[in-house]
């Protein structure tokens, strides 16, 4: 028994794909039952084997008085070997296969390989949507073609070819009482038999199970439960990370935040100190423009002391805001006025009260007032400089 597999027991990568295709309208788990086949065609066939992905399963074959065993994987089907099938081999309560095989050879699934002689082989056509529940459409095809009905048989079938809307499929039927006959001979083995399939003409299995639903053995997943651990660490992994990540962004924004808080603080008190500058500024121009347009004191001083006759001496000289009082005693008082008119640092010169004699001195007291001479906004700011510098 060297045979290769049959190519339509090991589905191609493209029948694997349409049937995936088929099997996402229905629901989620045709697409996770192709995902999961799809990564692990990624991996080594020994990591595979080692993590239960590897579709690998031990036959079970009787022929006449000796019990074979194959190993069917991904690449062929291999002999492992035959031991003699007795009576009273089959009678044994214990499992003689576990004392001769390898640990890992013990836990595959086993399969009872059926002759291709023990049943009947039909092909259908069928609409494509039929593979999704190809068991359950096929029984009602198995009292018009074949000579049972479907109580008195085994049945299964298997997708042969696709053509657009259309499926070819094979309906494998095999009689009760035979397939009885065949799990009875390998005694206490047939409790530990996983499916049952049938050999086609080149002795490779057909890729079919023969047993019904309620009687196939479900195999418990020795990884099941590491792997559900492994998804506990994996979503606890993955919020930590998440609760990291978010705890690193909230930093980071505090930090900015706090940045933008003193970047903030630096500008506010660079604009007052600019606000502070161009107020100085302003205002020392203001003074500057202020004193640019009025005569200085010492200007005032001096046009009063080429003015007044010598005969004239001030008592009194005060200069408020723009007006300009002056008290003194002169000989000439009555002439001062005429005298002090015309000056381009004054306007309106005129006497204030009258005159008043001073024994003492012969002279008249007097008291003159004038108003300063301001202007508003000169027109020359470099004459106002120099009037300035003055």
């Amino acid at each position: 028994m060297t045979a290769a597999v049959d190519n339509s027991a090991t589905p191609s990568l493209r029948q694997r794909l349409e049937g995936a295709g088929l099997r996402l309208r229905p629901g989620l788990g045709g697409f996770w039952a192709w995902w999961t086949q799809a990564l692990a065609s990624w991996l080594p066939a020994r990591m595979r084997s080692l993590l239960g992905l590897a579709r690998e399963r031990m036959l079970l074959q009787r022929s006449g008085d000796e019990l074979r065993l194959a190993l069917v994987r991904e690449d062929g089907m291999r002999t492992v070997g035959s031991l003699p099938w007795t009576p009273g081999e089959a009678a044994r309560e214990d499992d003689v296969l576990a004392s001769l095989l390898p640990s890992r050879l013990v836990d595959m699934p086993r399969w009872l390989l059926l002759p291709a002689g023990a049943g009947l082989r039909r092909r259908l056509s069928l609409p494509a949507a039929a593979a999704e529940r190809l068991r359950d459409v096929v029984a009602f095809e198995i009292d018009r073609q074949t000579p049972f009905s479907a109580a008195d048989v085994h049945y299964d079938a298997r997708v042969v070819a696709r053509r657009g809307e259309q499926l070819d499929a094979d309906l494998v039927v095999v009689p009760r009482a035979t397939m009885d006959a065949a799990l009875a001979s390998l005694g206490n083995l047939a409790g530990t038999v996983a499916g049952v399939d049938m050999a086609g003409e080149d002795g490779a299995p057909l890729g079919i199970n023969l047993l019904s639903d309620a009687a196939r053995r479900r195999r418990a997943d020795p990884w099941r439960a590491w792997n559900w651990a492994f998804a506990v660490v994996a979503v606890v992994a993955v919020a930590l990370a998440m609760w990291q990540f978010l705890s690193n962004r909230n930093a980071v924004a505090d930090a900015f935040a706090q940045q933008a808080d003193a970047r903030a603080r630096q500008a506010r008190g660079v604009a007052d100190e600019k606000r502070q500058l161009v107020d100085l500024v302003e205002g020392m121009a203001f003074l500057q423009r202020t004193r640019a347009a009025r005569p200085t004191t010492v200007e005032v001083l001096d046009e009063l002391g080429r003015r007044l006759p010598d005969s004239t001496y001030l008592e009194k000289l005060s200069i408020e805001g723009n007006q300009i009082l002056l008290i003194g005693q002169s000989s000439e008082a009555s002439a001062l006025v005429g005298q002090l008119e015309g000056s381009t640092l004054w306007r309106s010169p005129a006497l204030t009260g009258a005159l008043q004699p001073d024994p003492r001195t012969g002279r008249d007291r007097f008291t003159l007032s004038a108003q300063l001479a301001v202007d508003e906004a000169p027109s020359n700011p470099g004459a106002a400089n120099a009037r300035g510098q003055r």
